[in-house]
């Protein structure tokens, strides 16, 4: 069994979605910021949470937050500053707009640990899930090479390093939706109200 001592969690918010027109992060449902449900869902796994975010508005939340340290590069950036700040190998790294995710999810990425794999993603419906993941600290140096040759798509990153996707259950495939339009956003709150 892995203490959770040597878990860090890592909420990439980072910032305004031009399709949805606000930050993600702080959109309501059932009278909760979409971030606090990462939150929700990792503070039973791990030690710290980092938020990862040049938006001050998250410091109400209280837990630590940092900025990029390569502005406006997405995720890539994202992954390797909350890396970069954790004091651990292990770190589950999500986004702030899966408001359905849950600690049984995560679980089963800690679960699915073992000495090779650097990067274990969830993997629902067919499609890999880079932002429900668990990363090792050992490829922070890989991103950060990615960013200096201004490389930003997630996806290459990743398939630089070991990775193994965990295919998630049908039961839990609500639990990686995410909200990038007001389309997805009603069909999120649909799940959330069944």
């Amino acid at each position: 069994m892995i203490d959770k001592t040597n878990i860090t969690g890592i909420i990439l918010a980072g910032g305004k979605s031009s399709r949805m027109g606000s930050d993600k992060g702080l959109l309501m449902l059932n009278d909760k910021p979409f971030i606090q449900y990462s939150i929700d869902a990792l503070k039973p796994l791990v030690s710290e949470i980092i938020i990862v975010s040049d938006t001050p508005e998250y410091d109400a939340f209280g837990l630590k937050r940092i900025t990029d340290i390569t502005k406006d590069a997405g995720p890539v950036s994202g992954i390797y500053s909350g890396l970069e700040a954790s004091k651990t190998e292990l770190n589950l790294i999500l986004s702030c707009d899966i408001p359905l995710i849950t600690s049984e999810v995560l679980q089963q990425l800690i679960d699915a640990i073992d000495d090779t794999s650097e990067i274990i993603q969830a993997e629902s419906n067919g499609k890999s899930m880079p932002l429900i993941a668990l990363y090792k600290k050992c490829i922070k140096n890989t991103f950060k090479s990615f960013l200096e040759q201004d490389e930003r798509r997630l996806r290459v990153a990743i398939k630089s390093c070991n990775y193994k996707n965990v295919v998630l259950d049908e039961a839990f495939q609500n639990a990686t939706l995410n909200v990038n339009t007001k389309e997805e956003f009603k069909q999120i709150e649909d799940a959330y109200y069944d």
